[in-house]
């Protein structure tokens, strides 16, 4: 049984689908499957959406195989139902990811090679490995570049490369994302560059966004 990831092409936050599995788990809980969803699971350096099934509160979302879990703390009816994913955490987590796409095409740019990201509030970071050749990031010109691509508001941009979902911004640079984007960087807000690690020929970005 397959997911339909409607996440992938979609950016609505509610929509009617149908509850294909309801099973309890030992620990007290339920794994819901359905025949479409909207939420993103846990992966790919983001954090899952939460939000409701039925009026049922969904706790965490994971991926198995070709089935997206959804977790909850009580069950939901086999059947039609209507999904609901939380607008505040989904604009959170994307805000976050936007913001690691252009730390990512800054540090490419520079000539350093983007190698992992994690886009946890609070634990945001993306991770590049020095070839020898390149110079150290500078934070101020990294946080500069970052405010000026979020000011030109640069629109996103989906496509498809060989079977594989490809994001960018604007003329910046697609990269391969399942993730969750704003539409346009201008929805990030401001980004602030806490901390730059290096490490054994890696250096870590570490940001946050400002408060609203």
């Amino acid at each position: 049984m397959t997911t339909e990831r409607h996440y992938f092409k979609s950016d609505e936050l509610s929509m009617h689908t149908e509850v294909k599995l309801c099973t309890p788990t030992q620990e007290g809980e339920y794994e819901i499957i359905l025949a479409a969803t909207l939420f993103h699971p846990q992966g790919g350096g983001q954090p899952s959406d939460v939000g409701s099934i039925a009026g049922v509160k969904v706790k965490r979302v994971f991926q198995n195989g070709e089935q997206i879990v959804h977790v909850t703390g009580y069950p939901v009816a086999v059947g039609a139902t209507l999904i609901e994913v939380c607008p505040e955490t989904r604009r959170l987590h994307t805000q976050l990811h936007s913001a690691g796409h252009l730390i990512g095409c800054y540090g490419e740019l520079a000539g350093w090679r983007p190698v992992k990201a994690h886009h946890w509030p609070g634990e945001a970071r993306v991770v590049f490995e020095n070839d020898g050749t390149t110079t150290a990031l500078p934070a101020d010109e990294l946080a500069q570049q970052i405010q000026t691509w979020i000011t030109a508001d640069l629109p996103r941009h989906t496509s498809l490369q060989a079977g594989q979902r490809q994001i960018g911004f604007g003329h910046l640079p697609a990269h391969p994302c399942g993730g969750t984007h704003v539409l346009s960087t201008g929805q990030i807000g401001q980004v602030n560059i806490t901390r730059i690690k290096e490490k054994k020929g890696q250096v870590s970005v570490h940001y946050e966004l400002a408060p609203a």
